[in-house]
């Protein structure tokens, strides 16, 4: 049998059946403090409350950022490279960043602002959240299961193809544009940034060149999923710190591969095509009087 791909379902392990876990899947709560009680995934009126899903080697996987706030450790985290110690600083979450144009670069998940005795802000810093995206349909997954969690779980799944973390997709259609774009223009501002990633998904990331906390204007924050008796627990895994356009310029550089190989696969699409019987481009060529 298949293992089911749903680590976790509104903040508890997909076979948690405490009293606790059922509340949460009846209700549709989220206990990692989300803006409302209630998960908002997806849709607000029907949500996708998968908080991570397992990856080949059955670890879980987080694909929800609101499930990187369980008990604030990644405020205090980021904090923590922010600001001195014994600074007072708060979370403010979802402010939007404008350029010189007054256009929308996005939102920023978490800004960490510290403030004097008079409530005056003195420094703040980014924090970024990156969850991973899911290759497959989920939602078929879990709508089976919320319909009956324990007949879903005994079920066969043997000829359905499980979703998986989509890893590549996650860093270059979703942190690398946010780094690019939110990143820059917090790095010409001389501002601190941090992201918090799952470790999985950062291990699949280029390797960074790492530097000292007091040189670095970039922190990032790996967490994991800990099974703590019935549940999973975040846990900061390390801190790696780095400059942010060496950084930038490593997740956007792709892995260079082989010429020859290249060549080699055009090689066999033009002799497919021509063993088909067709020698006519797909587009047609422009002609000697069309070009003067």
């Amino acid at each position: 049998m298949a293992q089911q791909p749903m680590a976790e379902v509104f903040g508890f392990p997909a076979e948690n059946m405490s009293e606790r876990a059922q509340r949460h899947r009846k209700n549709r709560l989220c206990p990692f403090n989300n803006k409302v009680p209630n998960c908002t995934k997806d849709k607000a009126n029907d949500p996708l409350g998968v908080c991570s899903v397992f990856d080949s080697t059955d670890e879980p996987v987080i694909t929800c950022p609101i499930r990187f706030r369980q008990d604030w450790l990644i405020a205090e985290d980021a904090a923590s490279f922010f600001f001195s110690s014994g600074e007072a600083w708060t979370s403010l979450t979802e402010i939007r960043l404008n350029d010189s144009d007054g256009l929308s670069a996005g939102n920023i998940d978490l800004v960490l602002v510290s403030y004097d005795e008079r409530g005056r802000i003195m420094n703040f810093g980014s924090l970024e959240i990156q969850a991973v995206y899911i290759s497959g349909n989920i939602r078929d997954h879990f709508s089976t299961y919320m319909d009956a969690p324990s007949a879903y779980l005994a079920g066969d799944r043997s000829r359905r193809m499980p979703p998986r973390p989509d890893y590549l997709s996650s860093s270059r259609k979703r942190l690398l544009p946010q780094l690019l774009y939110k990143g820059s223009i917090l790095k010409h501002w001389g501002k601190r940034q941090a992201v918090a990633l799952h470790r999985k998904f950062f291990e699949t990331l280029p390797r960074f060149d790492e530097v000292d906390k007091a040189t670095a204007d970039m922190a990032w924050l790996i967490y994991d999923l800990e099974r703590v008796e019935s549940e999973y627990q975040l846990r900061l895994v390390k801190t790696v710190y780095t400059q942010f356009e060496p950084a930038l310029a490593r997740i956007a550089t792709p892995r260079i591969g082989q010429l020859d190989h290249f060549v080699s696969h055009l090689q066999r699409k033009l002799d497919e095509k021509l063993e088909n019987g067709s020698n006519t481009p797909d587009a047609p060529t422009l002609s000697d009087g069309e070009l003067s």
